[in-house]
């Protein structure tokens, strides 16, 4: 049985899968599987909220089933599938079986409708896994459409579906559900309410920091400073796409690579591929008079 016992642990197991959570995070963990609801985390990019749901597949020694949203996706993708293939195949060997004076079988239809038959996606494995009940994260939900959301509804509520061939298939244990949102459109209140929800902000300048030296051991304790500080300077400003941790991280582990122990503005240029992804930020982070916001950014660093 998947439990904790209270926010302290949260907040010591997520560590020890280094995973660095504040309190808030793991209040909304503890609540969420106390009261068997689903966790709905939204936030910016590269923050960490797909690394939750791993996290707790860790804790818990369970699967971690994905289901990676997109526009268009439908009930068969997420869902199951019938094997018309499979189906084809086995009529045929059906009917060189019987004898040619023989009447069709009745029942060759419903033989044909079992689960042996099914595709299996996300979803159904959520709720009929082979093994315990695992972790069923729910991937940047807002990239699907309303469709998908309402279609949703019947298992984040009952963690139960109906398949018309079979009747209502229920999960045995209930999974946990994690939802993520990068919010590029607002999620339905209907499915909101489902859920337990948490907004996940950029981290503080401390527990930035505290992510980089364990994410990236062996680097140099002032660059891990001076990284976490330009990163955090530069999401002051008004690019298209911010730099998350994940991008924090990636530039860490690059500078790390090229051997570097301090940043000046040509280096920061060189690799400012890990940390903006458009190339309008690129050429938003160069501009400037006289003083370039990269070299702005690199003086209040020092400064500080």
């Amino acid at each position: 049985m998947r439990q904790f016992n209270n926010i302290d642990e949260v907040l010591g197991r997520l560590a020890d899968q280094q995973y660095l959570a504040d309190r808030s995070l793991a209040t909304a963990i503890f609540l969420c599987i106390k009261l068997e609801r689903p966790l709905f985390i939204e936030g910016e990019p590269g923050v960490g909220k797909t690394a939750v749901a791993q996290a707790l597949a860790d804790i818990f020694n369970v699967p971690l089933i994905r289901l990676q949203c997109y526009e268009g996706i439908d009930r068969e993708s997420a869902l199951y599938e019938w094997n018309y293939p499979k189906q084809l195949l086995a009529i045929r060997m059906q009917e060189n079986s019987w004898r040619s004076d023989a009447p069709m079988e009745s029942s060759l239809e419903s033989s044909l409708y079992q689960e042996e038959f099914l595709l299996k996606r996300p979803l159904y494995n959520a709720l009929r896994p082979r093994g315990p009940a695992p972790v069923l994260l729910i991937d940047e939900i807002d990239r699907s459409d309303d469709e998908f959301e309402a279609f949703l509804l019947e298992i984040l509520s009952e963690f139960q579906i109906t398949i018309p061939e079979l009747g209502t298939i229920k999960a045995q244990e209930k999974p946990f559900v994690v939802l993520t949102s990068n919010r590029t459109r607002d999620v339905h209140d209907a499915l909101k309410r489902r859920c337990i929800y948490h907004w996940l902000d950029y981290p503080n300048f401390s527990r930035e920091l505290n992510i980089v030296q364990m994410k990236v051991p062996g680097l140099d304790a002032q660059l891990a400073e001076d990284i976490v500080r330009y990163v955090q300077e530069l999401r002051q400003h008004s690019f298209d796409k911010r730099p998350g941790l994940a991008e924090t991280l990636d530039w860490a582990k690059a500078l790390q690579a090229l051997f570097v122990t301090q940043l000046d503005a040509q280096l920061i240029e060189e690799t400012i591929g890990c940390l903006l992804k458009d190339r309008d930020d690129v050429m938003l982070l160069r501009s400037g008079n006289s003083l370039t916001l990269m070299e702005r950014i690199l003086g209040e660093i020092k400064g500080s």
